[in-house]
């Protein structure tokens, strides 16, 4: 041996593959034993080892489920953002459809409203006996007419939700009377007589929709009757007062009472008794009632006629405005002072022949301009103002407002086609009163002989 030589040298790299190979081979024998030990052990119901694997196998089936449970959700995330976006979209159309709805009420309705006031005209005049019955039945025509329309667009407005109500408490006399004085004669017409019980009582609702509800129970009572009579009046209820119309029609048999009450269902179905209507008063009487919570009944029997009514909530007298009294007699709208104000010539030649007739002293202007001119030189008693004015005017509420603020004590007729029940709820606010189109004369005439006792007994205090 040579002393003298040096020892190999160390080489770390090799040294930590020496002991990884080591620890490779010892983790080896280590894991043959557990699977020889797994498998030895034995299991009740099969080998340990494959229920080992059975749980992988589950655990990866869970995970694929998982994923697809997410991917389920997004879609239905998809899908609902579509369904908000559709939504949305509908909503729009139902707004553009207000709109198309309001222009439609109004524009169709102006031509209407000025021959409704041309026929009312003539048949206040001295004509001979076959010229009244031509403007009779001009008159009635177009009558069907506006019922025809008014339901058309009535049904869209409770269809598309933009018909609100505008509660407010009243004396129903205030509505039966003019109902019984208009339908008494259409009553006569058929031969039919007409009993009226009034009321003094006061209730809570919206004046326009339940005269809507009270005339449809009034028009069917008239169109199928042939003979006997008409009942129009009221019961006094604990929760309420009952509105009724009763009639000798041909009756309703039970079975068909709840679908008179659906679309395009008649009370009678032959045609010659049931022409001219398109079987949706009902319906509206119907939808009217649920929004206004005044619940509806009916009694009848085949050959024994019928008795709808509709029951009312009391109001306080306390919450009625002055223009709200019950109408003195007629023959105070003689020598009234009565400015009218509307963009269409057809309606101010109109008003002013109806006015005149029943001795008012009437000037008409088209432009807010003319009429404030007009106000400098003269004064009136009674303002009859459009709502919808030529575009760029200022609309009715706001021409009244600066009128009465020149002329306390002028009372306000607002004249709309817009069932809106804010725009009322405006006008009630200011004490105006609000007349829907097209006008019926009677009432146009109770609300200015209203404004007219008014302004009498302000005068007296």
């Amino acid at each position: 041996m040579d002393l003298g030589a040096e020892p190999p040298a160390f080489d770390p790299a090799s040294e930590r593959e020496r002991a990884l190979a080591e620890e490779n081979a010892r983790l080896r024998r280590i894991c043959g034993a557990l699977i020889e030990r797994v498998e030895s052990a034995g299991m009740a119901g099969g080998a340990p080892y494959g229920a080992f694997e059975h749980a992988v196998l589950l655990a990866e089936q869970v995970r694929e489920r998982t994923d697809s449970l997410h991917r389920t959700l997004e879609a239905l995330g998809e899908a609902n953002a579509r369904l908000e976006e559709a939504r949305a979209e509908a909503e729009a159309a139902n707004h553009s459809k207000t709109r198309f709805l309001a222009a439609v009420s109004h524009d169709l309705l102006q031509p209407l409203n000025a021959a409704r006031l041309f026929t009312s005209a003539l048949e206040d005049q001295s004509l001979p006996a076959e010229a009244t019955r031509l403007v009779g039945h001009i008159g009635r025509s177009l009558k069907d007419v506006e019922a025809l329309l008014g339901t058309l667009v009535d049904i869209s407005r409770l269809d598309a939700g933009v018909l609100t109500p505008d509660v407010a408490a009243f004396p129903v006399a205030e509505l039966l009377d003019v109902l019984a004085e208009e339908y008494r004669q259409m009553a006569a017409a058929r031969g039919l007589a007409f009993r009226y019980v009034p009321s003094s009582a006061v209730v809570s609702s919206d004046l326009a929709l339940l005269a809507r509800v009270v005339r449809n129970f009034l028009t069917n009572a008239v169109r199928y009757t042939k003979r006997g009579r008409l009942l129009l009046g009221c019961r006094r209820r604990p929760d309420g007062l009952e509105i009724l119309v009763g009639d000798t029609g041909p009756g309703i048999d039970e079975a068909h009472q709840e679908a008179i009450f659906l679309e395009f269902r008649r009370a009678v179905t032959r045609p010659d008794e049931a022409d001219r209507g398109l079987g949706l008063g009902l319906a509206i009487v119907d939808r009217i009632a649920d929004m206004l919570d005044h619940p509806l009944g009916l009694v009848s029997r085949p050959g024994q006629g019928a008795l709808f009514s509709i029951r009312v909530p009391y109001g306080r007298r306390r919450e009625m405005s002055p223009a709200a009294e019950p109408a003195p007699g007629a023959d105070r709208l003689a020598g009234a002072r009565v400015w009218v104000l509307d963009d269409d010539p057809a309606i101010l030649d109109g008003m002013a022949a109806l006015l005149e007739g029943w001795g008012c002293r009437v000037r008409c202007a088209s432009t807010p301009a003319a009429l404030e001119a007009l106000s400098r030189r003269e004064r009136a008693d009674v303002l009859l103002v459009d709502y919808h004015l030529a575009p760029g005017d200022p609309d009715g509420l706001c021409v009244a407002d600066r009128l009465c603020r020149a002329h306390p004590g002028l009372g306000v007729v607002l004249i709309t086609a817009n069932h809106d029940g804010d725009l009322k709820q405006w006008a009630r606010e200011r004490g105006y009163d609000c007349l829907l189109k097209p006008v019926k004369p009677l009432r146009l005439r109770v609300l200015i002989a209203n404004r007219l006792q008014v302004s009498g007994d302000q005068a007296c205090n």
